[in-house]
């Protein structure tokens, strides 16, 4: 026990302990510098599927859950993009599809700046980055500190909330849009099928597919969704990486939720290091109000995706089906929008622009640069709006039509603290109705509507229940005050854990293991679940941790040298949920 009551790593605990089952599964993805979700099916390391590992990381050794991130954002591109996969050299090539030499990053993405000494995809995946970082730091403060962990990764976490909230504002509401379904992270959701029976398939005998070496078709996309994945992703790369030009363009609910709760937490990382957040705090707000006239659909009571190519183009019309489009955002919608979205074009230029290179130049660890950007004149903010005008004003027409299909990316904007009290109760009650089940029929939250035509419990995305999205719940719960629904929900991520032998995600009432077993972010999120009870009272104290014999235990397991940790620190007062511990695919 550290002095503020928070379990740590033990190993003298029982061999058969959930605790260190969990733990040897994350030391068996271990590769040396970064975790593989798991080692047959996925050799590589993947995107969020990072940052969530770094959460669960921490209690264990937060100098190996600052690697972790660390690795990860040194494959950052030059325009800011973080890149989905980054390839380890070593797997060969057939090991998995698409490898390296079909996204050929270093030389199509040279002009979106990929890095030349390795090789990574070229889509990104959601950004839970910014969270991590604060909840890694947080969980050794003194090592951190000693480490200028905070001051290293913030110009690079900055320049990727740039990337995506400037160059991915394809609706031109405020939001970021994926341009392909495993950007999002459920890649086989139902929600795609519509945007994607735009696609053009590519050729079945122009690729393999690795994936059904490690798992049943019957639990995989089809051939057919495969081959528009295939073609989205062919066209992106060679188009140059340049986002925009393609036939998928969708705003996604968690996506954009996620982003909203990294910029709660980059703004606590900016007060850490010295700046103001107020800023960072703001534009959060103002982004959760574009989610909620973009996507949130008061009649079925959650958040839907949105298609940017799809209905009339006007945004007055949907799919069809019993979802509309939100009430406000046909033309009236539309002008009301307007003013709100120029203005956040025009602060999110003015406060966050500048060249990557610059930030780049930066990265040795001061935040002044960072700051002089973001106080930069009205003379650089004026070019720049000029040099996007032109843009921007096209993308402002592309307003869409929501996607009439229930997914759990509906629920989890619940994360979000400045979320309306009313949505937030609705949320809940939804997650707990018939479509979800939540506390009910359903052991944990399906990835799909129950009651749904396309739900399946065991394939992909399309039914099953993940770890991360029901830990993700789990936190909304909690931070808007459902704390017996969060604590019953806690209990079964547990029991389905290890029961399941912590699978990549499980049928959503029984609890069945489907897909990977040893899932590392499965064994992360329980490790961070395990720790709940020391979360109980956080909003009432720091949450500053210190180091602790603990860590450097199993620091010391896994050949990992021991840090020198400082205990001493500046008290901080947490500004919201995202600043405490407190809870409150197919991947390409």
């Amino acid at each position: 026990m550290t002095h503020s009551g928070a379990h740590v790593y033990d190993p003298d605990r029982p061999a058969g302990s959930l605790h260190l089952r969990a733990a040897r599964v994350l030391e068996g993805n271990w590769t040396g510098t970064s975790t593989v979700p798991s080692h047959g099916l996925y050799p590589h390391q993947w995107s969020w599927d990072s940052a969530f590992i770094a959460i669960g990381l921490r209690h264990l050794s937060p100098l190996r859950a600052q690697t972790e991130l660390e690795t990860l954002l040194g494959a950052q591109w030059g325009d800011g993009r973080i890149p989905h996969i980054v390839f380890n050299p070593s797997v060969p090539l057939d090991a998995y599809f698409p490898s390296p030499d079909f996204w050929r990053s270093s030389t199509a993405g040279r002009a979106a700046g990929a890095p030349r000494t390795v090789q990574t995809s070229g889509i990104v995946q959601p950004p839970v980055h910014a969270l991590a970082a604060w909840l890694v730091h947080q969980a050794d403060p003194g090592l951190s500190r000693s480490r200028s962990f905070l001051s290293r990764m913030y110009p690079r976490l900055a320049a990727w909330h740039r990337y995506l909230l400037h160059r991915r504002d394809l609706g031109g509401g405020g939001l970021a849009s994926v341009v392909h379904p495993w950007e999002q992270g459920m890649d086989n959701s139902p929600c795609w099928d519509a945007p994607l029976s735009r696609v053009t398939p590519a050729a079945p005998r122009s690729f393999r597919r690795a994936d059904l070496d490690h798992g049943s078709a019957e639990d995989r996309p089809t051939d057919l969704d495969y081959g528009r994945y295939v073609r989205l992703a062919t066209d992106y790369r060679d188009g140059g990486y340049a986002d925009g030009a393609g036939e998928f363009a969708v705003e996604d609910p968690a996506f954009n939720a996620l982003l909203i709760a990294s910029e709660h937490a980059l703004a606590a990382i900016a007060q850490e290091l010295g700046a103001a957040g107020t800023a960072r705090h703001a534009r959060a707000e103002r982004l959760t109000a574009a989610l909620v006239e973009r996507l949130w659909d008061p009649a079925e009571g959650m958040f839907f995706c949105r298609d940017v190519y799809g209905g009339d183009g006007r945004g007055g019309e949907s799919y069809g089906g019993d979802v509309r489009d939100g009430g406000e955002s046909g033309a009236l919608g539309s002008e009301r929008r307007s003013p709100e979205s120029g203005a956040l074009a025009s602060e999110r230029r003015s406060s966050e622009s500048g060249a990557h290179g610059s930030e780049r130049g930066s990265r040795s660890g001061a935040l002044a640069p960072e700051r002089r950007s973001a106080e930069s004149s009205a003379h650089a903010s004026e070019r720049r709006s000029r040099q996007s005008g032109a843009h921007a004003s096209e993308q402002r027409s592309r307003t869409g039509a929501l996607i009439p299909e229930r997914s759990v990316a509906g629920l989890l904007p619940l994360i979000l603290p400045a979320l309306p009290r009313d949505i937030a109760a609705t949320l809940v009650r939804t997650a707990g109705g018939p479509h979800f089940g939540l506390g009910g029929v359903a052991r944990l939250a399906p990835s799909y509507d129950l009651t749904g035509h396309a739900f399946d419990p065991h394939r992909y995305w399309r039914g099953p229940a993940w770890f991360n999205t029901n830990w993700l719940l789990e936190r909304g719960l909690r931070l808007h005050g459902e704390h017996g629904r969060a604590e019953e929900l806690r209990a079964a991520l547990l029991e389905t854990a290890d029961t399941s032998g912590f699978a990549e995600y499980v049928d959503p009432y029984t609890g069945e293991a489907c897909g990977a077993l040893g899932f590392s972010w499965t064994a992360a999120l329980t490790l961070d679940l395990l720790h709940e009870p020391a979360r109980a009272d956080q909003a009432d104290r720091s949450t500053q941790v210190v180091s602790h014999p603990g860590h450097r235990a199993f620091d010391r397991a896994q050949g990992t040298p021991p840090h020198t940790s400082h205990a001493s620190h500046t008290p901080h007062t947490p500004h919201s949920s995202f600043e405490t511990g407190a809870k409150g695919g197919d991947r390409g």
